[in-house]
């Protein structure tokens, strides 16, 4: 069993495999002030999603990013600066972007659990609500209304209106058109923006194909196209993938970005297998299937990963709930974050058995290998690596007992060298 890397040989860029939902928390308060800034700016996040970001008073609460925040009342003057309330949507994209990430902004509602609804209604006009999108992202980078010049490039239209009762309570047909009208007047109105959507909570081939056909018919922009999946198996992440990019092509979106913006370890949604997902996603089996499936997908056909949920909630695998402190989670996306800045990603096999594996080079040289399977019981793998070259390795390891740490610095002989790992642990070589 043998892992090749060819530091030699680059085929194409590290992708943008490390985004997340939400971003970190960093509050100016003399008491009871804690966050994670620091932490979360060091593991070089790419892009946070804004999707869910009212439920974190943190982030501003009720009265952040949701459409019904930034414009309380839709009865208002839809062209009335004093109609809205952007101060704590700007607090919140301000602190994302001093971690250094930028911003992905979801038009929409945040899901809603409970037994009445609030947000998730249709809008009672469509194209009153587009520009009340269109005034929102002209206060973030235009500067109207004692805007802001922020930049933001991705603003997507909704979240799994698939997900009727929890996150729109309309009929397919009335969000097709809804989207249709939203997307057609912002591209209008900012034509070098990437408006698109509509994070659909997986590959819904009913749903999908007459949003396709009347996207095509109304000739509606859509720059990318955002799905969710949650799953315990790699494959299974990576069946959709194709499946997604395969749709998208059929209907002659081929340019189209193909975005996985929910994702997670999730091995059912309800009793005890719910809290072993979220058991799971904590800890350093949630770890591994994360660098596994960043891992994996950096060879299929998609452009970006963002994983689910960086925000302080039950599914954030990354800081700790109370205290922010770094989880096992977390270093899998800041190895990630390394790979990004060395830019090139190398050539790779590997024919070990759910043994994933990475490699960029720039510089420096880096690679990265996980041993994830969902099964616990799975044997301790020894197999050999060749990197071509006797320089001396650094080998850093996530594991029970280590948090990426360097563990030992080994000369490969005729530049090969052997590994052996327990079943959900990372491997960083340097």
């Amino acid at each position: 069993m043998n892992v090749t890397i060819d530091f030699n040989r680059t085929v194409g860029k590290i992708k943008p495999m490390n985004a997340v939902n939400n971003g970190p928390v960093y509050t100016k308060n003399a008491d009871q002030n804690s966050g994670n800034l620091d932490t979360y700016t060091a593991a070089n996040i790419p892009y946070a999603r804004t999707h869910d970001a009212s439920f974190c008073a943190s982030y501003g609460g009720e009265h952040t990013v949701d459409i019904t925040a930034v414009f309380p009342s839709f009865d208002a003057d839809e062209n009335d600066p004093a109609s809205y309330d952007f101060h704590y949507t700007d607090e919140y994209c301000e602190t994302i972007m001093m971690a250094g990430t930028k911003v992905f902004f979801r038009l929409g509602q945040k899901i809603e659990h409970g037994t009445k609804k609030y947000g998730i209604l249709p809008p009672k006009d469509f194209k009153k609500w587009a520009v009340v999108c269109e005034h929102l992202i002209a206060h973030l980078n235009e500067g109207w209304a004692d805007g802001h010049h922020y930049g933001i490039e991705y603003f997507e239209i909704w979240n799994e209106p698939d997900l009727y009762g929890k996150c729109w309570l309309g009929t397919p047909e009335e969000f097709y058109e809804l989207y249709c009208i939203t997307a057609k007047h912002l591209k209008s109105r900012f034509p070098h923006l990437k408006i698109g959507g509509p994070a659909l909570t997986g590959y819904r081939e009913g749903w999908m194909r007459p949003f396709f056909e009347k996207v095509r018919a109304e000739n509606a922009p859509m720059d990318f196209y955002s799905w969710h999946r949650y799953a315990k198996n790699v494959s299974d992440v990576l069946d959709s993938v194709r499946k997604n990019r395969a749709l998208l092509d059929e209907y002659g979106f081929d340019g189209v970005e193909s975005i996985l913006n929910e994702w997670n370890y999730v091995k059912g949604w309800s009793g005890q297998d719910w809290i072993d997902s979220i058991e799971t996603e904590i800890g350093m089996k949630g770890a591994a299937f994360v660098s596994a499936v960043m891992t994996s997908c950096q060879t299929e056909p998609i452009d970006m990963l963002m994983y689910y949920d960086a925000r302080p909630c039950g599914m954030n695998g990354l800081f700790s709930f109370y205290t922010y402190k770094t989880l096992k989670g977390y270093y899998p996306i800041k190895a990630w974050g390394e790979l990004l800045k060395l830019e090139n990603a190398c050539a790779v096999t590997c024919d070990v058995p759910d043994v994933y594996a990475v490699a960029a080079c720039g510089d420096g040289h880096m690679a990265m290998l996980t041993y994830y399977s969902d099964n616990d019981a799975s044997p301790r793998k020894t197999f050999t690596v060749d990197l071509g070259d006797d320089a001396p390795v650094t080998l850093y390891r996530l594991d029970g007992e280590h948090d990426m740490e360097a563990v030992e610095t080994v000369c490969p002989s005729g530049g090969k060298l052997t590994l052996s790992m327990d079943v959900n642990t990372v491997v960083v070589l340097k």
